[in-house]
């Protein structure tokens, strides 16, 4: 994965962002040394996002099929959450 510190991203701007890229879906910048944030495209951005929903509806369904659920009131339900503070 690429690396851009950040101080190449104060000269060059989006240029080495795109230039990062062109060969890798993410690159790395990093602040004094240290790894610090992700840059993507929004397309693979996007993809990503896709993925989780989608493990989170696979999850749900699975939690449903296997009976760990809760049906109550919307007040129950904010009792609920109360308590467990």
């Amino acid at each position: 994965m690429p690396n851009i510190p950040a101080n190449e991203l104060k000269t060059r701007g989006v240029t080495a962002i795109e230039q990062a890229l062109a060969d890798s879906t993410e690159a790395i910048v990093s602040v004094r040394g240290k790894d610090k944030y992700v840059v993507m495209s929004f397309e693979q951005y996007s993809h990503l996002r896709t993925c989780e929903l989608e493990a989170a509806i696979h999850e749900t369904r699975k939690d449903l099929a296997e009976g760990r659920f809760i049906t109550e009131s919307p007040a129950d339900h904010l009792k609920r959450l109360e308590t467990m503070k």
